[in-house]
């Protein structure tokens, strides 16, 4: 049994067992690397981290660090550990590596990715990437782009795998095996090795050895953390890929057991009870891309007082001034494709984007098509090309008629190189095809400018505030075009009889503290504004986009039942509140109070208005607030996801 000795003896440091955990060991350090680059390139997006939590961080970390380079290193794992000789073979070991390489190097490369990403998405990337720039037509432009732009991270990136390459170990046989008997030993050890190991690599995909445990997700990250917020430093981008690929979104919640009840703490059924005559009016949809509040002076008068702010939008505001303005307006999602169903149909983003959803597809209701039954002329415009996030399928899916991009507009000498037509050409375009349409009309667009990679045509170099970052200068470019489309617009007969609501899809990049917490992220205008200045005014209460469909149909007495998960503005009888789903938690706003939900409880609590930085739990202070707003969070929930699992968003 010589040979038994000098197996065992053979468990150097080059050893097949001992070589998989070194080179696996070296990817943990380079997504600690990752982790610790995305919280400082982020720095200002987490105040507040002392030592000891961001230890706290780091060792939580690790749990989803083992997760996400286990799934990666499927592959390579098995290769390694088949208790074979060839294994051995210098040709089977540089495949090995080949794999090693590739497959860490895809991992490292997601990360790197969201050190950049997450100031325009506010949470790590998920699966759900692969279907939001499927459309895309110019995604090898926008990614040369964003390369040459974070330069940086290319080298980081860069520098990685040269590391791994440099760094990594093969195996070495230090006595090869020639009899059977020999053969026989190492292939029976060889497979009680490849169990032992299978166990804890098991062990560590689930993120726990107990049989109770349930793998972990996303949300697990919030016990490593005191702010929501950190989640996303916890997370890493291959976990939070692999734990949504194919995953349901939504399940049967059970809140409330009797129907009644749940009806009364939340019904998104609308029964217009009204009389008066319906008002034929036309509807402007206006989705501005990117246009955070932070950038709109009338949304800061707080900031302009203490003299420590500057505004990019003075077309804008001078409309405002005319308008009907909620102070405290809210996305309801942080992506683009989360906003024409919050707008346009009343659906919010939750825990998913709904056109990335399995019910994507369901029978649904939307301005367009309500208002359609009434007569109305409905289209979308959006200037980039057809296709793109999807826009020309939902609109036509939402009963949208007439659908305008970059092949309606046939002139690619105005496309920006990068997502579509420039916004004050575009926005031309709209005005003259709008004079086209018979009225009533009801008509929506999203422009696209106003967004990473900031560029502005040759002509408006250095016209606009440039202030500190290249947005700025884009949001000063985007108001002058919109002057110029009101300019073109209010000599049209249409002009004085119709209703024109301005939003946006969600905020870009911030640099004022109070739009870097967990709500600045969702932190758009909302405000209606009709040429006869009726409507002029501010409101203090909460919004969100999807409240407009039933604020925009209430406005106008719309006298038939409809499915809206919003409120109408205008009823001050319905309760104000607004609802997000961030980072695996629910955020709803009532009154000034924040609350985050984990599904089962209020896990904390601010006052936004006092503490706009969201600095203080005010969790122990909710009282029968916090009541109110965990039983209706509860029910819109139940009757969000049941609707949508049963396809029960239209009335018929």
């Amino acid at each position: 049994m010589n040979f038994i000795f000098r197996y065992f003896s053979s468990l150097k440091s080059r050893n097949t067992y001992f070589v998989l955990i070194y080179n696996l060991l070296l990817v943990y350090l380079l997504f600690t690397v990752t982790r610790l680059a995305f919280y400082i390139f982020n720095l200002s997006l987490f105040p507040g981290i002392n030592f000891q939590r961001m230890m706290r961080i780091m060792v939580g970390g690790l749990y989803f660090d083992t997760s996400a380079i286990l799934y990666t290193n499927l592959l390579y794992i098995i290769a390694l550990l088949l208790p074979f000789s060839f294994r051995y073979k210098k040709t089977y070991q540089t495949v090995t590596k080949i794999i090693f390489l590739t497959t860490n190097g895809i991992a490292l490369a997601a990360n790197c990715a969201d050190i950049a990403y997450y100031k325009f998405s506010f949470r790590r990337t998920t699966a759900s990437v692969f279907s939001e720039f499927g459309n895309e037509t110019n995604i090898l432009s926008l990614s040369i782009q964003f390369l040459s732009e974070y330069w940086y991270l290319l080298l980081l990136f860069v520098l990685m795998i040269l590391f791994l390459a440099w760094t990594y170990n093969k195996p070495v046989n230090y006595y090869p095996l020639r009899k059977f008997n020999e053969k026989l030993f190492f292939f029976v050890t060889g497979i009680i090795i490849l169990a032992i190991f299978s166990v804890f690599i098991v062990a560590g995909l689930r993120g726990g050895f107990r049989h109770s445990t349930r793998p972990i997700t996303l949300s697990n990250a919030g016990q490593f953390v005191d702010n929501p917020n950190e989640i996303a430093i916890v997370l890493n981008t291959p976990f939070a890929v692999y734990r949504t690929i194919g995953k349901k979104t939504l399940e049967y919640k059970k809140y409330f057991e009797n129907n009644e009840d749940l009806e009364l703490a939340f019904n998104p059924v609308h029964i217009p009870a009204t009389e008066n005559q319906f008002k034929h009016m036309n509807v402007v949809i206006i989705i501005i891309e990117s246009m955070g509040r932070e950038y709109i002076s009338r949304y800061n008068q707080h900031l302009i007082e203490s003299g420590d702010y500057t505004g990019y939008t003075p077309f804008l505001d001078s409309i405002i001034d005319k308008s009907l303005m909620f102070r405290y307006s809210f996305s309801n999602g942080r992506k683009s494709i989360d906003v024409l169903p919050s707008v346009l149909s009343s659906i919010p983003m939750m825990v998913e984007p709904y056109v990335l959803t399995k019910y994507a597809s369901n029978r649904i209701n939307s301005i367009g098509s309500l208002l359609e039954q009434k007569g109305y002329h409905t289209s979308f415009f959006h200037g980039a090309p057809n296709g793109s996030m999807g826009f020309l399928a939902f609109t036509n899916i939402a009963g949208f008629k007439e659908y305008y991009g970059m092949s309606e507009y046939g002139n690619k000498s105005d496309f920006d190189g990068y997502w579509g037509i420039w916004d004050e050409e575009f926005l031309q375009f709209w005005a003259e095809k709008i004079n086209e349409f018979p009225q009533p009309f009801c008509t929506a667009i999203f422009t696209t400018t106003s967004h990473h990679p900031y560029n502005l045509p040759q002509r408006y170099k250095n016209v606009f505030p440039k202030g500190i970052h290249p947005m700025h200068e884009c949001a000063g470019y985007t108001d002058y075009a919109f002057r110029r489309f009101f300019e073109t617009i209010s000599k049209t007969d249409w002009f004085e009889n119709t209703l024109f609501v301005f939003t946006a899809d969600h905020p870009n990049r911030t640099f004022i503290p109070e739009y870097q917490t967990n709500l600045g992220a969702f932190a758009v205008p909302l405000f209606f504004y009709k040429a006869d200045n009726s409507l002029a005014g501010v409101h203090e209460e909460v919004a969100q986009q999807i409240d407009i469909m039933p604020s925009v149909l209430g406005y106008m007495e719309y006298d038939q039942p409809f499915i809206a998960f919003g409120r109408n503005l205008f009823d001050t009888t319905t309760t104000a509140y607004t609802l997000q789903y961030f980072n695996s938690y629910y955020l709803m706003t009532m009154d000034k109070y924040l609350i985050y939900f984990d599904s089962e409880k209020i896990t904390n609590a601010y006052d936004f208005v006092t503490d706009p930085l969201l600095l203080n739990d005010d969790i122990g202070i909710l009282g029968s607030k916090g009541v109110e707003m965990e039983t209706m969070l509860k029910a819109f929930i139940q009757q969000y996801n049941k609707r949508l699992i049963d396809n029960e968003l239209t009335i018929n």
